[in-house]
């Protein structure tokens, strides 16, 4: 007999269901004996072969569930390991712009204190050469005035020394 246990089993329950059942017990009945047996043999001959079939079934389950844990470990552990990256690669960005920042407020502070060093060193030489020129227009004022008070002394001598001509009186 080449049936599997789930038929061999089928054909025991339907010759118990059909078997004669006796007068003054209804949970009794009549079945060959032999027959059964032999059903009974075949069955016991079938369950080694269906048991090992199970067991390899059951290994070569636990190896897949196996190989999948230690995939979606794989892939976990490579998920982290990009998750890190992202966020030292965000960290470094993240300083990177604090840096920035830094040294453009640096350079905008330097920036600033030049302009005020230009504007204080400008306004000093303005301030100088505004000196200079003042006591240069002093000095031309009081030499005018000597060469006024001079050409003043100096004329009713020339007066009285000679007639002053027609040019000279025009200068």
């Amino acid at each position: 007999m080449g049936n599997d246990v789930m038929e061999l089993i089928d054909m025991l329950y339907n010759m118990i269901t059909d078997a004669w059942g006796l007068p003054l017990g209804a949970e009794k009945c009549v079945i060959e004996r032999d027959k059964v047996l032999d059903l009974l043999d075949e069955i016991k001959s079938q369950l080694p072969n269906e048991l090992q079939e199970a067991k390899r079934l059951v290994a070569s389950r636990a190896e897949f569930v196996s190989n999948a844990k230690r995939e979606a470990e794989s892939m976990r552990k490579v998920a982290e390991q990009r998750a890190r990256q992202l966020v030292d690669q965000e960290e470094v960005v993240r300083a990177a712009k604090q840096r920035a920042n830094e040294i453009i407020s640096a350079a905008e502070q330097k920036s600033a204190e030049l302009r005020r060093v230009a504007n204080e060193y400008a306004d000093d030489a303005l301030r100088r050469t505004e000196d200079a020129i003042s006591e240069a227009l002093n000095e031309v004022h009081q030499s005018r005035t000597r060469f006024r008070s001079a050409s003043a002394a100096a004329m009713p001598q020339t007066r009285t020394e000679a007639p002053a001509s027609q040019t000279d009186i025009e200068l």
